[in-house]
């Protein structure tokens, strides 16, 4: 392969074997660049497989069109199945010979590359999910079909509005963003008072047409990217791994650099960028607003004109489960990285064993030929007791206690012997009772707005029943990146709190 590619150019182990990396967007796509591409990268094996049809087709159907992640081999061997019989039946039995088992493999080989092959913590089953290359050869295929119209002016606003958000948010005189923002404030106006005057600017079809397309085309490409982002992670977690094996300096400066790299994935622009995507999309309000958008947006007559897949209504929801799924493979690299470090630590004890058990051994060889000498000096046992000074506390002298058992006094009877036996018990029902009645006016609800609507009365026994109900119900989402302060008693002069993750009940 060396002598296919030009030298000098960056290469990176990608989907199991090394590729030339050509996909930056600094690289010039010349002869050697696009030949390389052409024998190397999976997404243009997929458009060239004589098999393209059948794996365009089903991974599309499969994965992207019902946003399908982490999906067991059984399951996906199931699905292929019936694809194949579907196809035989109209095409001959002759059409793709081979057993739906073979295909998966072949995809998730290290030749193609279109799956990623794994086992999820826990389980002894593979599962199977779409590799970035694969959507991008199918997403390029989706975009071939013919649009009943292109619009530009949409896209031409929005690029007017970027740059006006970037010149504006990079401008340090408060004078030039007076002047600005007093000018919005002159638009603003004149626009109220044209309402009022009844002249109302209305959208024509055409225009409702052009934004709604953009608006879709961008809502597909968020859930790609959530792919895109878990691959960077994984890839980052690859090398890190890569870089404490070959390590050979100090363990602090090993460990300096791992933390270094684990803070990276939330430092870095993609990381960054994503987290404050989540924050933005987890907020109730948010989600409550994009629902009555897409509401009233799927009830223009413009956009049934253009028979637009349902499934846009709930992207929302889409996004929600792919970003909870990046969110969880981030959190499980973490954990593998940690576990990894510490496999490290025990080997390097385990070595350091071995070395003591091997001067031992040799103690005991030399042991009857020790040195003559007088000066040579012998220690009974088997091996010397060394204490330092300072490992010597101090004496303590013992504190006497002192039992009086001639003068004996009659104790107080009127003493309230049930509060020994009082228990708090919190009823269970009563809170999910809490949880329904704040669901039927909204349809997603944080744990604090409960609280907020329905306080705490019998504090942390109480709040730790509403985890306990969040942790029972599938629809209930656990935001690791945001927090709530709860107050355990209200009625008290001094007040406790407690600090939990941001819980969100759905209907």
């Amino acid at each position: 392969m060396s002598s296919e590619i030009s030298p000098g150019r960056r290469k990176e182990w990608v989907n199991g074997r090394i590729v030339e990396g050509l996909l930056a967007s600094n690289m010039n796509l010349d002869f050697f660049a696009v030949d390389s591409l052409r024998k190397n990268n999976p997404s243009w094996k997929l458009l060239m497989a004589d098999t393209a049809p059948l794996v365009a087709s089903f991974l599309y159907q499969v994965f992207i069109q019902n946003n399908g992640r982490e999906i067991s081999q059984g399951d996906l061997e199931a699905q292929l199945d019936d694809a194949l019989y579907a196809i035989r039946e109209s095409w001959g039995p002759d059409v793709f010979p081979r057993s739906a088992s073979e295909y998966l493999d072949e995809w998730a080989g290290v030749h193609y590359g279109w799956l990623r092959k794994y086992y999820p913590a826990g389980e002894d089953e593979p599962h199977y999910d779409l590799t970035v290359s694969a959507e991008k050869a199918i997403r390029w295929l989706e975009s071939l079909e013919e649009r009943q119209f292109v619009g530009t002016e949409s896209r031409l606003m929005t690029v007017f509005a970027l740059l006006r958000q970037m010149v504006e948010g990079q401008e340090q005189d408060p004078d030039q963003r007076v002047q600005e923002l007093e000018r919005r404030r002159e638009e603003i106006a004149r626009e109220i008072e044209a309402v009022r005057a009844g002249n109302l600017v209305l959208m024509d079809d055409l225009q409702v047409k052009d934004r709604f397309q953009q608006v879709a085309s961008t809502a597909r490409e968020l859930l790609s990217d959530f792919r895109e982002v878990e691959q960077n992670f994984r890839a980052l977690d690859r090398r890190t791994r890569e870089q404490i094996t070959l390590w050979e300096g100090s363990k602090a400066e090993l460990l300096d650099q791992v933390f270094g790299q684990s803070d990276a994935i939330e430092g870095s622009d993609q990381g960054r960028s994503f987290h404050a995507f989540w924050e933005f999309l987890m907020a109730s309000q948010r989600q409550e607003e994009l629902s009555s958008l897409l509401e009233a947006v799927f009830q223009m007559g413009a956009v049934r004109s253009l028979e637009p897949d349902m499934r846009l209504k709930r992207i929302h929801h889409d996004w929600l489960e792919a970003g909870e799924h990046t969110q969880r493979t981030v959190a499980l690299i973490s954990q593998q990285l940690r576990r990894f470090l510490d496999d490290q630590v025990r080997l390097e004890n385990r070595r350091i064993m071995e070395i003591l058990r091997q001067i031992e051994q040799k103690a005991l060889v030399v042991a009857e030929e020790r040195p003559r000498e007088a000066s040579f000096v012998t220690i009974d046992g088997a091996s010397p007791h060394v204490e330092l000074p300072m490992e010597r506390t101090l004496y303590t002298p013992a504190k006497r206690t002192l039992v009086d058992s001639e003068s004996l006094e009659l104790g107080v009877e009127d003493i309230d012997v049930d509060l020994l036996f009082s228990q708090v018990v919190v009823d269970k029902e009563k809170l999910r009772q809490n949880v329904r009645r704040a669901l039927a006016i909204r349809s997603q609800v944080t744990l604090l707005e409960i609280l907020e609507r329905y306080p705490l009365e019998q504090g942390l026994a109480e709040l730790m029943t509403y985890l306990a109900i969040a942790s029972e119900s599938s629809d209930t989402v656990f935001d690791e990146t945001g927090f709530d302060v709860v107050t355990l008693n209200q009625r008290e002069e001094v007040r406790r709190r407690a600090r939990v993750p941001r819980i969100i009940f759905s209907r």
